[in-house]
């Protein structure tokens, strides 16, 4: 079985597990969840373990990698900057929708505080932008920092750090990025080595949330999915007018060219998969230039996600939600900042590292909790469709609009 499917019946196990101790367990469940709690924990705290020098290494790879190519490439360049300014506006509409969304159908009532044992709910302290504030982020001492988990902090030195790396000299670029694709490549087998465990983990933390809230920690689950889907459909539909205004093309024709893709995209979970619909869509009913198409859409699929980022902060508003925490509107903006930037890191992972390197620092920067994030994974599977189907749509329609803004 593949690790995700693993991972999927552990979470099932686990969940029966803690029903059927929260039902008929009594002289069991203490015991059993006196040890399935630190064994969950412990396995937490393994994946933890890499993941702020991994965020930064990606980070500092991706970032000189992309200035590099936009130094380089006059029509690479206006891509990359039309990507940095949608992905900032794609997670900026996850922040004012997925509030809504959880204000009209919120989560499940049984479900809040599931995974912490929390008696109602928490609140961010409130925080009012001033110099004192600002100067927070500009790390005096990034290791200390990095240490701490003050993952803004450390997100803005590695984007200090990366756009730095490319004013060097190329010889002492490519020692720099390759001691950075190592220490990538290395921290990558840790994570790899921890989620091979996964199932374990799962298991224990599906077991101790099944014996605290019964059903409703299954209700949440699947609530949580229909969330993270309703995000990527709203973010996917916004395209569409996007490229209509932008890229001067009808809705209609729009929609027919880039449908062959999307159900490539909807069936394997995969752009890379699609890139042949796209190509031929490019050439034929979007009309792209063959120059255009040659160099804009490879670089879509390799850095443009269009969907990671809200979907992302809508993972972190989720798990605020369920566990009682009230988000303000400067918690908000930093998970905006945080989703668009670390989008970046899941350049080329797998699906399972891809969502801890971006979910786990938005978390961490709003001040939410990241115990729940094993069990989202185990359930990943449904959204990850739409993602897919999001992100092919945006590629194809960037692709149009750079076109079109070179021939004009």
């Amino acid at each position: 079985m593949s690790l995700t499917v693993r991972i999927l019946v552990a979470l099932i196990l686990g969940l029966a597990g803690g029903i059927a101790l929260a039902e008929w367990g009594q002289g069991w469940d203490v015991p059993l969840l006196s040890v399935a709690q630190p064994v969950g924990k412990a396995w937490l705290n393994g994946l933890q373990m890499p993941l702020i020098p991994l965020i930064f290494a990606l980070l500092v790879t991706g970032i000189a990698q992309a200035a590099t190519t936009a130094r380089t490439n006059g029509m690479a360049g206006r891509a990359i900057a039309l990507f940095a300014i949608l992905l900032v506006a794609s997670s900026t509409v996850a922040a004012l929708v997925g509030p809504l969304l959880l204000q009209l159908w919120p989560v499940p009532a049984g479900a809040v505080g599931m995974l912490t044992g929390a008696q109602g709910a928490a609140e961010v302290p409130g925080v009012r932008p001033s110099a004192d504030w600002v100067l927070g982020f500009i790390p005096a001492n990034p290791i200390k920092a990095a240490a701490e988990g003050e993952v803004v902090a450390v997100v803005l030195f590695a984007l200090i750090f990366g756009f730095a790396v490319t004013r060097i000299t190329d010889a002492r670029r490519a020692q720099l990025t390759g001691l950075f694709d190592a220490l990538t490549d290395a921290l990558l087998v840790v994570v790899q080595w921890v989620l091979w465990l996964a199932p374990i983990g799962v298991f224990a933390l599906a077991l101790v949330a099944g014996a605290r809230s019964g059903l409703a920690t299954a209700g949440a689950l699947l609530h949580y999915i229909v969330f993270i889907v309703l995000i990527c459909l709203v973010v996917t539909l916004l395209v569409y007018p996007l490229v209509t205004l932008l890229g001067r093309i009808a809705p209609g024709r729009f929609a027919r060219a880039a449908f062959p893709a999307q159900a490539i995209a909807f069936s394997t979970q995969s752009s890379i998969a699609s890139l042949p619909a796209m190509i031929q869509a490019s050439d034929g009913p979007l009309d792209v230039r063959p120059t255009t198409r040659s160099i804009v859409l490879p670089l879509a699929i390799s850095l443009f996600r269009i969907t990671s980022p809200p979907a992302n902060l809508g993972v972190a508003l989720y798990v605020a939600a369920m566990n009682g925490v009230a988000l303000g509107p400067v918690q908000l903006a930093m998970g905006v900042a945080v989703a668009a930037i670390v989008s970046l890191a899941a350049v080329g992972l797998p699906s399972q590292v891809s969502f801890f390197t971006t979910t786990g620092p938005i978390c961490l920067a709003m001040g939410v909790p990241v115990e729940a994030l094993p069990l989202l994974l185990a359930v990943e599977t449904v959204p990850d469709i739409f993602r897919t189907v999001g992100n092919v749509t945006a590629d194809m329609a960037v692709t149009r609009i750079i076109d079109q803004k070179g021939r004009s």
